[in-house]
């Protein structure tokens, strides 16, 4: 949005709106937790399969079962598509600027944002979905699924978790506000900046005898 309105600051830029998508989010998922765990309470009794325990919800329970996730797939496809879409027209736009400004100062910053850009809809891409492709399918089959397909959907969920641990990296090696606020730059520079000081010391020395 800074890209596309650089001079007007929308409400969606806000903290407040922020806290208020937070909380919205949170709402909409956490609403069908109790329905879901109450219709768990009347599961069939019969023993466990091998790799999973789906197969022991009662009817309703399966069919809310699916419902999730069948709904929070929509959610990602859509989520995806409009990330998809956004990152691609901020590239477009930035590439845009980039070439009237050639030969100024700001054509390397811009290439480095189109670069950022690219990065983290391809860490996106990368970290969910594969899950929610397998996931999907394995919801789909449920006990009818193959061992390939049980640990390739584990495996997968170690993938979108790993999102958690790329999202702090990619925030440090891409975002220079960043590395200031956590005071990085200074940690990074500390030989640098000890050198000088050294060097600094010694010409205040040299000043002093000769002045003297």
């Amino acid at each position: 949005m800074k890209i596309f309105h650089p001079s007007r600051t929308s409400f969606l830029m806000t903290a407040r709106a922020a806290r208020i998508i937070s909380v919205t989010t949170w709402v909409f998922f956490l609403v069908p937790l109790p329905v879901y765990i109450i219709l768990m309470l009347g599961t069939k009794r019969t023993s466990p399969p091998a790799r999973t325990c789906d197969v022991l919800l009662s009817e309703p329970a399966q069919q809310l079962y699916i419902f999730i996730h069948a709904a929070a797939f929509v959610i990602f496809l859509s989520v995806l598509f409009s990330l998809v879409f956004f990152y691609y027209s901020i590239s477009r736009r930035v590439l845009h600027i980039q070439q009237r400004r050639l030969g100024s100062s700001n054509s390397k910053k811009l290439v480095t944002s189109r670069r950022n850009v690219l990065v983290l809809i391809s860490v996106f891409c990368i970290c969910f979905v594969p899950y929610h492709l397998v996931r999907l399918l394995y919801v789909i089959l449920r006990g009818q699924c193959s061992v390939v397909l049980y640990y390739l959907k584990e495996v997968t969920i170690l993938i979108s978790v790993f999102n958690i641990c790329l999202d702090p990296l990619i925030y440090v090696f891409l975002c220079k506000d960043f590395r200031a606020q956590l005071n990085l730059q200074q940690m990074f520079s500390t030989t640098k900046d000890s050198s000088l000081s050294v060097s600094e010391a010694e010409d205040r020395s040299d000043n002093q005898q000769t002045q003297q």
